[in-house]
């Protein structure tokens, strides 16, 4: 058997996992954990505090660091409402395709990665080879943020990381952060024939909207002289104004959902600075002078830190190298490898399959994409053992 025939296997085994990030992921991540015991590395399962889910965190080699992070998240985004010709969690190959729920987004690279660790228990030597498989990536990264917790509070740092996204196995050097909230209004009903008698939380809520508005305009000016991302400023989009129960009714509650991508850490804290001192000094003072009650809440759904393109990038040098690019790139969508860099690491993003197929009905990973990635490791194993 082929390390080719190897990975499909492992990626068959786990598309069968339902890891849907509403769900558990323990049963995968306890398969993933025996697979690279019977390789030979020193493993840990890391429970969140509910129990229900878990990173894997596992080591090939010495205790020193340095090493290189092979990084992937087990969680996949919902099936429901979406028209599927193949049964989401079972893989089907097809014309040169493996079909299912996860095969590029991204458990096709953990196969690739687990199916290689037999062969890299015989070729590390001085640098170790870290296997980091999270949960909850999907919907706020929560896993890759425990885990950067534990590595930091052990004083564990590799030096490289890479975090297999679908790339089309192109080197990714950066791309932007996402940080989502939700700000909840809290005004006072009343009847509508009254509106000066309420606090009508929907049109304080449209004045927060309106203030986002000028903010976007504002970071255009912000962005950084030689920005590569598309657009090169941090963006704001407003995902959803939700309040009211009826035409006559003085809503009561509110709630913006609202996210920004920034492309450089001091936007973020620019944003909120903004937004605090609206609420504090416009919104709240008008909202109180009818009720006290009144109120304004932000809720941090997620931060999640962009990768910052650096010039020194040990990462970006090694998988250039591996994969014969001649340059790294940037994109649009997050992923966990921001997180990994702010412990120190050089990270890049590269991986099998295209980003253009995930989240999509009958996600697919092209076979020789697959092939591509392990090639890509394979040669990796020879530098280790070099």
């Amino acid at each position: 058997m082929t390390v080719l025939d190897t990975t499909k296997a492992l990626l068959r085994d786990l598309i069968a996992f339902p890891t849907i990030s509403t769900d558990s992921n323990l049963a995968m991540i306890e398969f993933l954990a025996s697979q690279l015991r019977d390789a030979g590395a020193r493993v840990e399962v890391l429970k969140d505090a509910g129990g229900t889910k878990a990173n894997l965190f596992a080591t090939l080699g010495p205790e020193v660091d340095g090493g290189i992070l092979l990084s992937g998240h087990s969680d996949v985004v919902p099936v429901a409402d979406q028209d599927w010709t193949t049964a989401p969690f079972e893989m089907v190959e097809r014309e040169g395709r493996l079909y299912g729920r996860g095969t590029c987004d991204m458990k096709g690279f953990i196969a690739a990665a687990v199916a290689m660790a037999p062969v890299y228990a015989g070729q590390v030597r001085d640098r170790p080879v870290h296997f980091a498989f999270t949960h909850d990536e999907e919907v706020g990264c929560f896993g890759a943020q425990a885990l950067a917790a534990v590595l930091r509070a052990r004083g564990l740092r590799p030096g490289v990381a890479i975090i297999g996204e679908p790339t089309m196995m192109r080197v990714i050097e950066g791309h932007k952060g996402c940080y989502e909230y939700s700000t909840h209004f809290t005004g006072l009903e009343g009847h509508g024939s009254g509106p000066d008698r309420g606090v009508n939380a929907v049109e304080y809520a449209v004045r927060y909207v309106a203030r986002l508005l000028d903010l976007k305009e504002e970071l255009k000016a912000r962005a950084p002289a030689r920005s590569r991302f598309d657009p090169p400023w941090t963006t704001i989009n407003t995902g959803a104004l939700v309040g009211g129960v009826a035409h006559n009714v003085i809503p009561g509650k509110a709630r913006v959902d609202w996210e920004m991508r920034p492309v450089q850490p001091g936007d973020a804290e620019f944003v909120k600075a903004g937004l605090h001192a609206f609420c504090a000094h416009t919104l709240l003072p008008a909202m109180r002078a009818l009720t006290p009650d009144a109120d304004i809440v932000t809720e941090v759904i997620g931060e999640v830190d962009g990768l910052i393109p650096a010039d020194e990038n040990e990462a970006r040098d090694i998988f250039l190298g591996l994969t014969g690019a001649n340059r790294a790139e940037i994109v649009a969508f997050g992923t966990e490898a921001g997180i990994f860099q702010s412990l120190g690491l050089s990270a890049v993003v590269c991986g099998p399959g295209s980003i253009e197929q995930a989240h999509k009905p009958d996600e697919f990973l092209a076979v020789d994409q697959l092939a591509e990635c392990l090639a890509m490791l394979s040669r990796l194993g020879d530098r280790l053992a070099a």
